[in-house]
């Protein structure tokens, strides 16, 4: 995929969109989607949460503030990007509400960030969380 700096993804929703902090890309933890798929016995669905990039051995919300690189690319997270009621339905069961979704969620729903740098962000580039 292809990321511009201070515009985030090409062919997102909301490339070039500055209505909130950090609307260039978001991210989220592969292990909080499974956690939350075992804790409510359901099917770990990575696309469902509406995220940009999901990540793997990463604690997100520790790069609030702080610089960061996928591969060639740089990053700044912003602050978490808690879920909203659209999250929570696309994350409901018969079983559980969107409120209880969107409960379960706060602080482990991911990071908003601003990309700083251009280019190709490819899947499983490496992380590199230091400053």
């Amino acid at each position: 995929m292809l990321v511009r700096a201070g515009a985030g993804i090409e062919g997102d929703r909301y490339y070039d969109t500055r209505d909130e902090p950090g609307q260039n890309i978001t991210f989220i933890e592969a292990e909080e989607i499974e956690a939350f798929a075992a804790a409510h016995d359901q099917s770990a669905d990575f696309s469902s949460a509406g995220r940009n990039i999901v990540t793997r051995g990463v604690r997100l919300n520790n790069l609030v503030g702080r610089e960061f690189g996928i591969g060639n690319l740089r990053f700044r997270g912003v602050e978490l990007c808690e879920p909203c009621l659209g999250f929570g339905e696309a994350l409901a069961s018969p079983s559980l509400a969107p409120a209880q979704v969107v409960r379960y969620w706060v602080h482990r729903a991911g990071l908003r960030a601003n990309a700083l740098t251009s280019g190709t962000l490819s899947v499983g580039a490496a992380f590199d969380s230091a400053a």
